[in-house]
């Protein structure tokens, strides 16, 4: 019997009859340089698994420059596609002494037969096959059903309701006869909640009387999730609001609630562990012993396969409310009604997972003095240095006073950098675009950035500038399509993160959208007609597999110094190395979008 590694995807989507059916059909053949495994227009008979050589997928319909589209090396899988559509579109040639696993065709087409899942494998989209290697990672982890699966509607409670009419008496009894820590007010616009602790503060606190009505301490802003969201989500959003469970509605429907202790029983998670302490510091040893944390959280998240998505959105929570305490510690929140604090780069677009450069500015009514708050602007970066955010080496901090200005202040800025256009200008635009506000007055972030929107959504020829900035760095492909396999590993930031951020950040500008996320302005994009929802999905898996392999990276080198941006090919798994190489043909034709859209092929 052959020996072959069948623990990878797709044979891992087998059960043990099919990797046995699979072991029981493979051949081996051997290849010299030059030999046509698999012709264009050939009708398909073998599916082939490289174990040594290499391969090149070639075009004979193309010029010999580009006749070239594909690479492959020991471990990858061809002629699968062949079969299924009855015969082959490309011709395989190998290039070195090549030896490959045979797996003939009526073997390969009862597979297909017998399991849909490995049919539908090499039919799939870049976003189904990224999440079959999402499972696969997670099969070696604590249990990813329970971060991945579990839907709301699974733990909530049913609700307990009483008439806004009711008084706080009345109110105690209903929690008591209920077993309950919170109640729902219903009243003639909706619903408000009132919790155990809100009805004993008003009796013990603040005195009032039993036969008050209860709607008085009842709140309307609620935090409100849908039955069919993740369990994950609503953690997210109980970290995001500090608050310690959320109402669930379908549209207009109360379904029920879901309490902090609910989700908890689902999956141990250190997650609420870090928030709370993040919460209970009293000072900045206590802040700075939880900041440190984060990047234990990260790999057990990750290894339990947690969606990227998830795990960006519940960092970028708990990172918001460490600048925020940080923000209280350095003594500016006396500044609070004045001023709004954001944050901005890939923690404005909540995208940072561990931390980076400090990227932040200050925002102050007209009128307020710039100078009363620059000792807490300077005693606050000093601060996040502390906590683990190192200073921007650009100066983008709050302790700059050229980061600190009124609204008019800032407005003039953004009139400035637009009209000026040169790399500085065009930069700190882009910057200004994914300012999040963290702490303080947050209407005057809005009001910055309605400004911003106003200067620049309609400016084609600044667009075009702006869009150009996205084609800076080529794409590591070679010519032929196949990936660079640079020794030191090629920059998975400049050559697939940037472009997409970056234009999908340009297209939303000129669309005047609100959202600050890439994946979040990817699906404002999509409902605005601007991307087809295939192409958007293709991109967001494209950005998120780039993430993930520069996050590797990060958690491998935290110690060693090593550059964090920098992937070796050859490091990768075959499924890996596949799903980079369409990940980059995706930033490639998205870079050609943008070169016709700004019509940057002139420029």
């Amino acid at each position: 019997m052959i020996e072959i590694d069948l623990t990878r995807p797709p044979f891992s989507l087998l059960d043990e009859s099919g990797i046995a059916r699979v072991r029981g059909g493979l051949d081996l053949a051997y290849f010299d340089p030059g030999d046509v495994i698999l012709d264009a227009n050939q009708t398909g008979e073998s599916v082939f698994i490289i174990h040594k050589g290499e391969v090149a997928e070639l075009d004979p319909q193309e010029a010999n420059g580009q006749a070239r589209i594909g690479h492959y090396t020991a471990g990858d899988l061809f002629g699968a596609i062949s079969l299924l559509n009855g015969k082959s579109r490309y011709r395989f040639e190998a290039e070195q002494e090549t030896l490959c696993y045979v797996l003939s065709g009526q073997t390969f087409r009862a597979l297909c037969q017998h399991y849909p899942t490995f049919e539908a494998f090499f039919r799939e989209s870049l976003a189904h096959k990224a999440q079959l290697l999402t499972e696969r990672r997670a099969m070696d982890g604590l249990s990813m059903a329970g971060f991945m699966l579990a839907r709301v509607r699974e733990c909530m409670r049913a609700p307990v309701v009483i008439d806004q009419n009711r008084d706080i008496q009345g109110a105690v009894q209903t929690l008591l006869e209920q077993q309950a820590d919170s109640l729902l007010v219903a009243g003639e616009s909706g619903y408000a909640m009132v919790t155990k602790t809100d009805l004993l503060n008003a009796l013990v606190i603040e005195g009032k009387g039993v036969t008050e009505r209860v709607d008085c301490l009842a709140r309307a802003a609620l935090v409100t999730a849908s039955p069919a969201q993740y369990l994950f989500e609503a953690l997210v959003l109980m970290t995001r609001h500090k608050v310690a469970r959320v109402v669930v509605m379908e549209e207009k429907t109360l379904c029920g609630i879901v309490e902090l202790t609910d989700v908890l029983s689902y999956f141990s998670s250190r997650s609420y562990v870090v928030g709370l302490q993040i919460e209970k510091a009293r000072d900045m040893a206590e802040l700075a012993r939880a900041s440190r944390r984060t990047p234990e959280l990260v790999r057990a998240l990750m290894a339990q396969g947690v969606k990227l998505r998830f795990v960006m959105e519940l960092l970028a929570a708990l990172n918001a409310r460490i600048v925020h305490k940080a923000w209280a510690f350095s003594g500016a929140s006396a500044f609070d009604h004045t001023c709004c604090l954001v944050v901005m780069g890939s923690e404005g677009r909540g995208e940072q997972i561990l931390k980076t450069d400090q990227d932040n500015a200050l925002i102050l009514e007209d009128g307020a003095d710039a100078g009363e708050v620059a000792a807490a602007m300077a005693e606050l970066s000093r601060t996040l240095v502390e906590l683990g955010y190192p200073p921007c080496p650009g100066d983008i901090m709050v302790s700059n006073p050229e980061w600190v200005g009124s609204v008019a202040t800032w407005q003039a800025r953004i009139e400035r950098w637009a009209d000026l256009r040169d790399g500085e200008s065009l930069m700190k635009l882009a910057i200004l675009l994914d300012a999040r506000p963290v702490a303080g007055k947050a209407e005057l972030a809005r009001r910055v950035r309605q400004a911003l929107f106003d200067r620049c959504a309609e400016d084609e020829l600044l667009l075009g500038y702006l869009a150009r900035a996205a084609l800076n760095f080529s794409t590591p492909l070679t010519l032929f399509g196949s990936l660079k396999k640079r020794e030191h590993g090629i920059d998975i930031k400049k050559g697939g993160l940037f472009p997409i951020i970056h234009g999908v950040r340009t297209m939303a500008l000129e669309r005047r959208i609100e959202a600050l996320s890439t994946l979040e302005r990817l699906e404002a994009l999509v409902a605005d007609g601007r991307l087809e929802a295939r192409f958007a999905e293709d991109l967001g898996e494209a950005l998120a597999l780039f993430t993930e392999l520069r996050l590797r990276q990060q958690l491998g080198n935290t110690e060693k110094g090593a550059p964090i941006n920098q992937v070796v090919v050859q490091h990768l798994s075959s499924l890996e190395r596949d799903l980079l190489r369409e990940a980059l043909h995706i930033v490639k034709e998205f870079k050609s979008r943008l070169t016709h859209r700004y019509h940057l092929e002139y420029a």
